[in-house]
């Protein structure tokens, strides 16, 4: 029998449920276990709506979905026998899965008081860290270092959108803009969408799920050829890929973001009741082009949510409202 027999491979599980941009932020976590620890095969633990998001992602081995049976995901998740645990969830049911697994496991600082004081208060006490930087102390462990070099995506070749489909003012190319978010104070209002549309070189592609279709409509008539809905209209893959082939970006604090960052993509990101100071700003990597931040920072009810209500608390909406579209729009003509 050979003495030169393989290591043995070690299971990794990841854990994070939601949402579209946070899972895309947990990417470099994905790639630097991968790439760092000889033999690592990764599983990777996500709501069963979110599973596309990593179908197509080299550095994934085997995806679990989650869809609230926990007991028959419990007896899936024991047969695999895991090495380590890295929760990039922390709640309640992760934690539960974690302690149910019994295994080697770690998870990061989440900073809930501190975030809780910043929205109350107004006093920051943060540390200046990316949520990115943050998910790697999860990791320490296992020895895994951030890499730098970003987030990732990747579009599956069915998915591609030939942008040949779109009307003949899309071929010298298109602004990307994200009009939806899950909380409506993260969108930009979509007065302010079509007051930036009107400023540009360049047409619009909007892009949402089906619950912006409506909205999308209303700014699609009112820019006069100018724009195309695209709203609910494809998957998440395929959103992503008229992402990939835009000229810029334009969007708020949401899931489209966090992708635009991956494909490295210019971003223009207008920023509503939340703040950058939490976290979740673009993170890009260091070949890719800068993104710029527009908010107002002189609101003494800003950030009025770590996450967002259905509509403005004060009933003003100046986070957004008071964004000057002609700087934003001067940022997005210059590509």
């Amino acid at each position: 029998m050979s003495d030169l027999q393989p290591p043995s491979r070690r299971k990794i599980l990841i854990i994070r449920f939601s949402s579209i941009g946070d899972i895309v932020l947990t990417t470099p976590i994905i790639r630097a276990i991968k790439r760092q620890i000889a033999n690592a095969e990764i599983h990777y633990l996500v709501k069963k709506q979110n599973a596309i998001l990593l179908q197509s992602n080299p550095y994934v081995d085997q995806i679990h979905t989650y869809d609230e049976n926990l007991k028959l995901l419990m007896q899936e998740l024991k047969m695999e026998n895991f090495d380590f645990v890295v929760d990039l969830q922390k709640n309640m049911r992760s934690l539960k899965i974690v302690r149910k697994l019994g295994c080697r496991h770690n998870t990061f600082p989440k900073h809930n008081f501190k975030k809780w004081v910043l929205v109350r208060f107004k006093v920051n006490f943060l540390p200046e860290k990316h949520i990115v930087d943050r998910y790697f102390e999860a990791v320490k462990g296992l020895k895994v270092r951030n890499d730098h070099e970003g987030l990732d995506f990747f579009i599956p070749e069915s998915d591609q959108y030939d942008i040949d489909d779109l009307p003949a003012i899309f071929e010298n190319g298109y602004v990307a803009v994200a009009i939806g978010a899950k909380h409506a104070t993260k969108r930009i209002p979509a007065e302010k969408i079509i007051e930036i549309g009107n400023l540009l070189f360049k047409p619009i592609v909007l892009l949402g799920d089906k619950n912006d279709a409506i909205v999308g409509e209303e700014i699609e008539s009112k820019l006069n050829g100018k724009a195309y809905n695209a709203c609910g209209k494809f998957t998440i893959n395929t959103t992503a890929s008229i992402v990939a082939q835009s000229d810029c970006v334009l969007t708020a604090d949401t899931g489209i973001m966090h992708i635009a960052a991956a494909l490295h993509k210019p971003i223009a990101s207008l920023w509503g009741n939340t703040m950058p100071e939490l976290g979740m700003y673009p993170y890009i990597a260091p070949d890719a082009p800068a993104a710029r931040i527009f908010e107002i920072n002189t609101l003494p009810c800003r950030p009025c949510s770590k996450l967002g209500f259905k509509k403005c608390p004060k009933n003003h909406f100046a986070c957004m409202n008071d964004i000057s579209s002609y700087e934003v729009a001067d940022y997005i003509n210059q590509f």
